[in-house]
């Protein structure tokens, strides 16, 4: 499992990619991306399980990983490959439960290495932090400096996430961090070319990548 937790991490945003979710999705997966999270917090259940259903068969055909966010049931009810559960969300113990060991389930730890302790004790498969920048998908979040980023990376062998403001340009500061995948909303989806920007974060973890990728 750990080497599919590695590279550009997309997470889908219901306004920016408004009537081209698959369409834009399968850009970033043409680009690089090897894991989606499908995030949607509207009422909508029926139109959130379509949708749900259609990213799972599609990051399938591309080998990549589909996760959900928050939502258990949801995950469940698709057979997603996992799910990524905030602070105020269901609780680890339960979404392993439903899902089964199998599952891949991430856990939100903000700026917290206590936090991060938290979930590496319960059984999580990998840990995110952040904001690492200031971010225009959650302009409140706080930021998680570089530093406790690498402090993670030297106490816990999981796979680490890092989020928020993330860019082409910031990105390698990342990884050198620790990071072992790059989680993207506003790089991605406001984009003029989804693909090249997709390849462009890619090619954080390989340099060699073609921009034709």
């Amino acid at each position: 499992m750990p080497e599919r937790l590695r590279g550009l991490y997309a997470i889908t945003d219901t306004a920016l990619q408004q009537g081209r979710l698959l369409v834009s999705t399968e850009a970033a997966l043409l680009g690089g991306a090897r894991i989606v999270q499908y995030r949607d917090k509207s009422a909508d259940h029926a139109r959130r399980h379509d949708e749900a259903g259609a990213l799972r068969q599609l990051c399938h055909r591309h080998g990549a990983l589909f996760l959900v966010n928050d939502d258990v049931a949801l995950a469940h009810a698709v057979r997603a490959d996992g799910v990524h559960l905030g602070q105020g969300d269901a609780t680890l113990r339960v979404a392993r439960a439903q899902l089964g060991a199998q599952a891949v389930i991430g856990i939100t730890c903000h700026d917290s290495l206590a936090l991060a302790q938290a979930a590496a004790d319960g059984g999580a498969d990998y840990l995110a932090f952040g904001a690492m920048f200031a971010s225009t998908s959650k302009p409140q979040a706080r930021t998680c400096p570089l530093p406790v980023l690498a402090e993670a990376r030297r106490r816990f062998a999981l796979p680490l996430v890092a989020i928020g403001g993330i860019t082409p340009d910031n990105a390698g500061q990342v990884a050198a961090a620790g990071a072992d995948a790059l989680a993207v909303i506003a790089a991605l989806w406001q984009a003029a070319d989804i693909h090249a920007a997709a390849a462009a974060l890619a090619r954080t973890y390989s340099p060699a990548m073609s921009s034709t990728t």
